[in-house]
């Protein structure tokens, strides 16, 4: 992979020139600085990292889920004996039903809404570690490949020439590899 220095004229130096002037000397920009670009989306798509921590997140709440699961199979018994039974039922034992299918309903929407909430925060929790990793990533590959300045979101177009995406799921792969399994 060839490293891109910009020249000092054209409508990349041009419009970095006016974006990030003031954070350039003009010698810099004389000189001709490097840039690379990172495509994020696709890197917490593809890194082995988000994959294992998904899986994790799945085998966390997968007893919560069960136990959703269940209560939502007894509800279902009760409705369905309130619907073959309920013409044959005295008043009392229908209403008495009825009111433990409302009841079960609305504490399996509690419990359906808190199980998501949870999920959610713990979801955070795994994407910002995630997140600090492969920036922390990034400036490391940065560094030792003598970047001046390397971009993501908003990026239009970046060429192979500038594009460190690859080279950062490589690394991040590498990582993933050479670290403990939890």
């Amino acid at each position: 992979m060839r490293e891109m220095v910009l020249p000092v004229v054209g409508p990349m130096v041009l419009g970095a020139t006016l974006l990030l002037g003031p954070l350039f000397s003009a010698a810099a920009v004389a000189e001709g600085i490097k840039v690379g670009a990172v495509n994020l989306t696709k890197v917490t798509e593809q890194m082995p990292q988000a994959d294992a921590a998904q899986k994790q997140l799945e085998r966390e709440f997968a007893p919560r889920q069960r136990e959703l699961e269940s209560q939502q199979k007894e509800l279902k018994g009760m409705e369905d004996k309130l619907e073959r039974d309920g013409d044959v039922m005295s008043e009392t034992e229908r209403r008495s039903l009825e009111r433990d299918i409302r009841s079960r309903q609305r504490e399996l929407v509690r419990l359906q809404r808190e199980v998501r909430e949870d999920y959610n925060i713990r979801r955070n929790e795994e994407l910002r570690k995630l997140l600090k990793e492969t920036l922390a990533t990034v400036a490391e590959l940065a560094k030792e490949e003598h970047y001046d300045l390397v971009i993501s979101e908003g990026v239009v177009y970046a060429s192979d020439q500038v594009n460190l995406t690859q080279k950062l799921l490589d690394r991040l792969k590498s990582q993933f590899k050479a670290a403990p399994a939890p």
